[in-house]
């Protein structure tokens, strides 16, 4: 392990060959397992697991009782809601061996997981997109896109702040949404969201 400027707890455990940025604060009881890397300025909760071989970018909150397992990739900003869960393996049996299916997950920068949410492996989270607390998700969920519910559905979008936007037709019949919170000013248009002006 480099030595670097970051916290670990006495009862947290670091494995060899991981990799902690500058400013990091690693909690009571947490696992970082081997080829690990983890950015600068994170805050890894109690209870966690991270790893093997897992990135996650700066700036990162991964709050109590979250494991991030092999496959799975954070970017730069992402919350991690307690207690919330990645799955590796579509199929899993106890009796059959399948460290060779794991499937990818990725979680753009700045996104939100609710807490108790489940992200079923081999989807995209794009950017600034949120999952509510409790939602299980099966699909690739679009950037700044609200997903609630059990399997999640689209239920709306969201500002780069987390505020859920509010909709009205621009002049020239296109849907603009704007944070009340904010005031930052976003377009939809063929199902994407496009920034006009964004304050934060």
């Amino acid at each position: 392990m480099e030595s670097k400027d970051f916290f670990v707890h006495e009862s947290a455990y670091i494995d060899d060959n991981v990799k902690i940025g500058n400013g990091t604060k690693i909690w009571h009881f947490s696992h970082i397992l081997p080829n690990t890397e983890i950015g600068d300025n994170c805050v890894i909760g109690q209870n966690c697991m991270i790893g093997p071989d897992v990135k996650i970018g700066s700036r990162c909150k991964i709050q109590n009782n979250v494991s991030v397992y092999k496959g799975v990739i954070l970017e730069d900003e992402v919350f991690c809601g307690p207690s919330c869960v990645f799955t590796n393996v579509l199929t899993p049996r106890a009796f059959i061996e399948r460290k060779a299916e794991f499937l990818p997950t990725l979680v753009k920068k700045g996104a939100t997981i609710g807490a108790n949410a489940t992200v079923v492996c081999g989807h995209t989270i794009g950017r600034y997109a949120l999952i509510g607390a409790g939602a299980v998700v099966t699909s690739n969920v679009p950037d700044y896109a609200l997903y609630l519910g059990v399997p999640a559905k689209h239920s709306g979008w969201v500002c780069k702040c987390g505020v859920v936007l509010t909709r009205k037709t621009s002049s020239e019949g296109k849907l603009e949404l704007t944070c009340s919170y904010c005031g930052s000013k976003y377009i939809l248009e063929d199902k994407e969201l496009s920034t006009i002006e964004e304050k934060i």
